[in-house]
């Protein structure tokens, strides 16, 4: 036997407002409509559910015992309804670092639909972006991919970052307007922030030994405003940053695009195939609008690097 919610719910309501009148004002139907449905009830049940008079209308025994499972279906009811339906709550967004691009890029987004709310969280890349996508905690993440995904989460492009250099004022490459990739030859990178199996760290790698410059990782990593410090200080330390890197100013530093050629760092927007959340394809689409193509004759990618 199958249960018509519409009747249980009619049911619900003419119990709790022990008149079929105000149960079928409340319901937005009429009183007849109402009564048809309790009848239907009562007929798929084989029972009695209500005593009808004047003065209103009570439940019988088995109506009583009928009610509390009757309010539990209704909720179960609208509960499976509610988990298809598109949550109401801002889109979360995993970015790796306030600092770089993809912050950019997201409040690009913001400024062009300030209607959607962001809610901006950080991570460690890759490695904790994609079980984080796959349990629900967050709806995007902002990644080099690298390896196998999971089938569940889908990626796209986002963002083809150039690098510039920054190094202090002492450094020998610091008068130029740009740094050319040969001119790093026997240079020594100063990363702190390279962690070991990271994509950031593979891209570095094969950076590094397509062009013959050194990485120097040791040390702890104080941030990127200590980084300038030192830098700032010495004659032969510098470091990379992204275009769209939000470099805080600083009096002893000096930012230089790199070319010939310009690495560029694939960003990608990951999130998972069921997510239905309604900011999603928008945001989707306003990223995948803005990706520039990536130029083999004057720009860098690792080889076999998934760009598409």
């Amino acid at each position: 036997m199958e249960l018509d919610l519409g009747a249980v719910r009619a049911f619900v309501a003419v119990a709790d407002d022990r008149h079929f009148g105000d149960a079928a004002d409340r319901l937005g139907l009429t009183q007849q409509a109402t009564s048809k449905r309790i009848a239907k009830l009562e007929a798929s049940l084989g029972t009695t559910l209500f005593h009808r008079a004047r003065t209103g209308t009570e439940l019988t025994e088995d109506g009583a015992a009928f009610l509390p499972d009757a309010r539990a279906l209704i909720a179960l009811a609208d509960q499976a309804v509610r988990s298809v339906r598109a949550p109401r709550r801002p889109l979360r967004v995993d970015v790796l670092g306030t600092r770089l691009s993809p912050t950019e890029l997201i409040r690009s987004f913001h400024e062009a639909h300030p209607e959607v709310e962001i809610d901006i969280v950080t991570s460690r890349g890759l490695r904790s972006g994609q079980p984080a996508l796959l349990s629900g905690a967050i709806d995007v993440a902002f990644a080099r991919v690298t390896g196998e995904l999971d089938p569940a989460i889908a990626y796209q492009p986002a963002y083809l970052e150039p690098h510039h250099l920054l190094a202090g004022r002492k450094h020998p490459l610091a008068g130029r307007r740009r740094v050319r990739m040969a001119d790093l030859a026997g240079t020594v990178v100063s990363m702190p922030g390279n962690e070991p199996g990271s994509e950031w760290a593979d891209y570095y790698h094969h950076l590094r030994h397509e062009f013959g410059f050194g990485v120097e990782t040791a040390g702890p990593d104080f941030g990127l405003d200590h980084m300038l410090d030192e830098i700032a200080r010495s004659a032969d330390r510098c470091t990379f940053g992204g275009e769209r890197m939000r470099v805080p100013w600083h009096a002893g530093i000096v930012q230089l695009p790199v070319v010939d050629p310009t690495p560029l760092y694939p960003w990608s927007m990951l999130w998972h195939r069921r997510n239905r959340h309604p900011a999603l394809p928008v945001l989707i689409e306003h990223i995948a609008e803005r990706v520039r193509p990536f130029d083999p004759a004057t720009q860098w990618l690792p080889p076999g690097e998934p760009v598409r």
